[in-house]
């Protein structure tokens, strides 16, 4: 009798882990934060998507997709590290420093694929990347950060087989690297590891997973204008945190109070056209009919 090889299984699981929540939840759960699980479940065919998160989001749109959502409470002990800040304004940032060490601890502990919620899906990661240790991308690097390297490595889009070496590395680096800033722990960190153990990680060039950088023309292609995507793109990175908020526009005049069902049916821009497939039935006639 012929004997079948039995697949082995890959080393990262199709598993997308998501952090949220971290402070309270206000506003009803925005079509943004929508748009980026229901791509991940449409384009990625995950086996789970976990939510980590302190505080359950609510509205509409949130009972449209949780059942779908995975929820685990971040413990307690994540959300106690002793982070030192030399000001205020800094300090403002500390559930988003908090997020980089969950991701990480989850990762490590899981494996899978991490993502912020500002995130597009748009295509699947290829097949051989499932069989790294981990995987990351490069991202246009802030020069005017303190003692910038050659390179930066985004925390935004991580994927990593369970107890990854170079997550274990990084995990035990990053607490002597956290000086307040964003990125000197999260992303600065990542790219020195990388030179220092390039055979511990795969890393990606910007058109893989950040191919509209964190600029304001880099920004405008993705919310005002339509821009083809790279060959390789696999998914998009929205950089909210720069153009959220109204009383922000030194990056970008779009906010998240235009991110309505209705841009996402209509505007002829690059986030648009490729969020549209997943918006909501309901919103998209309701969309339509206007």
């Amino acid at each position: 009798m012929r004997a079948f090889k039995t697949a082995q299984p890959h080393k990262i699981p199709n598993v997308y882990h998501f952090v949220f929540g971290l402070q309270p939840q206000t506003e009803p759960f925005h079509l943004m934060h929508y748009l980026c699980l229901a791509s991940c479940l449409e384009v990625n065919a995950p086996e789970r998507i976990v939510l980590h998160l302190r505080h359950e989001p609510w509205g509409e749109l949130w009972d449209l997709i949780r059942p779908q959502i995975e929820i685990a409470p971040i413990p307690e002990s994540d959300l106690a590290l002793a982070l030192a800040y030399n000001d205020d304004y800094d300090k403002r940032f500390g559930y988003a420093h908090i997020s980089d060490f969950v991701r990480l601890r989850v990762l490590h502990e899981h494996g899978g694929i991490y993502a912020d919620m500002d995130t597009l899906f748009v295509a699947r990661p290829p097949a051989e990347f499932f069989d790294q240790s981990c995987v990351m991308g490069r991202e246009a690097i802030d020069a005017s950060a303190p003692s910038p390297p050659e390179g930066s490595l985004c925390n935004a889009y991580i994927m990593a087989e369970p107890r990854s070496a170079f997550i274990e590395l990084w995990m035990e680096r990053m607490p002597n690297a956290f000086d307040g800033s964003w990125s000197n722990h999260s992303t600065f960190l990542p790219y020195r590891l990388a030179r220092e153990f390039p055979r511990l990680i795969r890393v990606e060039p910007e058109s893989r997973f950040f191919a509209f950088d964190w600029s304001r023309e880099g920004i405008g292609g993705l919310f005002e204008r339509d821009c083809a995507l790279p060959y390789d793109a696999v998914s998009l990175h929205l950089w909210a945190h720069l153009w959220w908020d109204l009383e922000r526009r030194d990056f970008s005049d779009f906010s998240h109070a235009h991110l309505t069902p209705l841009y996402v049916a209509r505007a002829a821009t690059t986030y648009a056209r490729l969020a549209r497939p997943f918006l909501p039935p309901l919103l998209a006639s309701s969309a339509a009919s206007v």
